[in-house]
């Protein structure tokens, strides 16, 4: 199974065009993507395929997936989130659920111990070989109980455009891989990830 995961930078990134182009050229069984804008639903004409989007309450942007058939079956996981005023909306994890295995599309918090619960969480709410995949906002290592990384290594996002960050990331639980490769950026400020998924 192929994998890739972008955030699209939803200010001024990525647009259907640059998904489609994606898609033509590396041929993904699922593509998940964080920052996917209103309007993104307007995806499948321009390539065949199905469109799942997860849009956040009070924000331009969300989650999605695109898939070449109609044959996972979508959910959401409810996320830890800070209470604190002013602070980010709830966020959730989208689900896309295959016979054997699931996949959680994730654009995880900045807070390093948050990001931590919510890893954590999804992990709990979702049985049998699980992947995560997707903006972790995390800096440094990451364990997760029973979980290998299976991304690749390397820069995916400069902050500021100076400090590299590995943002975007790929971890599995009954699951290996057989290869993984960080993609060109784009018009992104984030690099897409690749991971060929294979037995564990």
């Amino acid at each position: 199974m192929r994998l890739i995961s972008w955030n699209l930078y939803y200010r001024r990134g990525a647009a259907a065009a640059d998904i489609a182009a994606l898609i033509e050229q590396h041929r993904p069984d699922l593509f998940v993507m964080q920052e996917a804008r209103d309007g993104f639903d307007g995806l499948p004409p321009v390539v065949e395929g199905h469109f799942h989007a997860l849009p956040w309450v009070g924000k331009r942007y969300g989650l999605a997936a695109w898939l070449p058939g109609e044959t996972a079956r979508i959910s959401t996981v409810d996320l830890p989130y800070s209470r604190l005023p002013a602070s980010f909306p709830p966020r959730q994890a989208q689900i896309v659920a295959f016979d054997g295995l699931s996949v959680a599309n994730v654009h995880l918090s900045h807070g390093q111990f948050l990001n931590r619960r919510q890893l954590r969480t999804i992990a709990a709410a979702v049985t049998g070989p699980l992947v995560i995949v997707g903006d972790f906002n995390a800096v440094g290592h990451i364990s997760l109980k029973g979980f290998v990384d299976i991304g690749p290594r390397g820069t995916t996002h400069y902050a500021q455009r100076l400090l590299p960050l590995r943002l975007d990331r790929c971890l599995g639980r009954g699951i290996g891989r057989a290869h993984a490769e960080i993609l060109d950026r784009g018009p992104s400020d984030h690099r897409p990830i690749l991971v060929d998924l294979a037995p564990h």
